[in-house]
This record gives structure tokens, sequence and C-alpha cells, in this order.
């Protein structure tokens, strides 16, 4: 079951930059799974002043048209924006996500893997929801010093919440 689908080019040009889009609906997913169909979009952006290039493809299940190719790329892009700063903050600001992580022998890895991802769940909750994390969060400059406070603090204190904690960090600790 061969499929010849026609491939749609499209260029807009919006001041100094051109967006150049191709696109094409109804493609098998691979040659063993021909059942399986895609639409594929191509996307272009060449800025004239710097002859800077920028490439980016996508496989979807939206019909793509010359109606919604704009609205699909900056999806698409915002979306690896997102997954892209969720990975670099996951690895590099404290929470010490590796690639390792997804590997392993009898789940030891996924299980690590799924509990600092359900951390990151309650900080991202907890930023937009608790000033005093927060307040903690600009004390300590950065997330990887926010963790080695958070884990000093557990460490050399008994506490009842980790709000008792964020109060030690900002407001520090008062013998009684």
């Amino acid at each position: 079951m061969k499929s010849h689908s026609q491939v749609s080019e499209f260029t807009m040009e919006q001041g100094d930059i051109t967006h150049v889009f191709s696109f094409c609906n109804n493609l098998p997913l691979n040659e063993t799974n021909q059942d399986v169909r895609i639409n594929f979009l191509e996307y272009w952006e060449i800025n004239k002043k710097t002859t800077k290039r920028q490439h980016f493809t996508w496989v979807t299940d939206f019909d793509i048209t010359q109606k919604n190719m704009h609205a699909l790329m900056r999806g698409g892009r915002a979306r690896w924006k997102i997954e892209n700063e969720t990975f670099n903050t996951l690895k590099n600001q404290g929470y010490h996500f590796e690639h390792n992580f997804g590997h392993g022998y009898n789940n030891l890895c996924s299980i690590f893997a799924l509990l600092m991802m359900l951390a990151f769940l309650v900080d991202q909750s907890l930023q937009i929801s608790c000033n005093l994390f927060n307040a903690t969060i600009k004390e300590c400059k950065s997330r990887t010093n926010f963790w080695h406070k958070v884990r000093c603090y557990f460490m050399g204190y008994i506490f009842e919440s980790m709000n008792e904690i964020y109060d030690a960090i900002v407001y520090g600790i008062h013998k009684q």
C-alpha cells in the first residue's frame, strides 16, 4: 500500500526573517507500519541580517494546512522550549537528573527518576502557590544552593515541617 502524498511548500516574509514551511499529510509511519499514518511538518527560519538558519521538523496526527501550519510550528517550538528548560533544570539545578536514571536493573533507576520527578512537581507547585518557598529560593540565589541548604538544615536540626526549614533559611534559626 504505497502512498504518494503531495508536499506543500510555503514561504512567509516577516521583516528580516523568512519562514519556509513544507508539509505532507497521510504518510506511512515507516515501511513496516504502512497502516499507521502521520503528518510531517518541516520549518526553516532564515535571518537575512545574520544569515542564521534554524531547522525544525515535527510529526503529528493533526492535519496540516496552510491555515494552521504556523500555529503548529509555534506550538512545537514552545513544547521543545518547555521540555529543554525542564530537563536543563532537572540536570543542572540540584535535582541530579542524569541519563542513567532511565537504565539499570530491577527498576531501581526508574524509581529514582520517578521520585526526582515527584520532587520537581512539588517544587513547581510550591513555586506558584507559596510565598515562603519563593523567598527561600530568592535567598539562596540558585536551586543548587537551595537544595544544599535544605540538606544541611535537615541533617543538623529537627524540624516539624518544610515550612520551618524554609523559615530557618530565610530568617535564620533563633535559639530559645
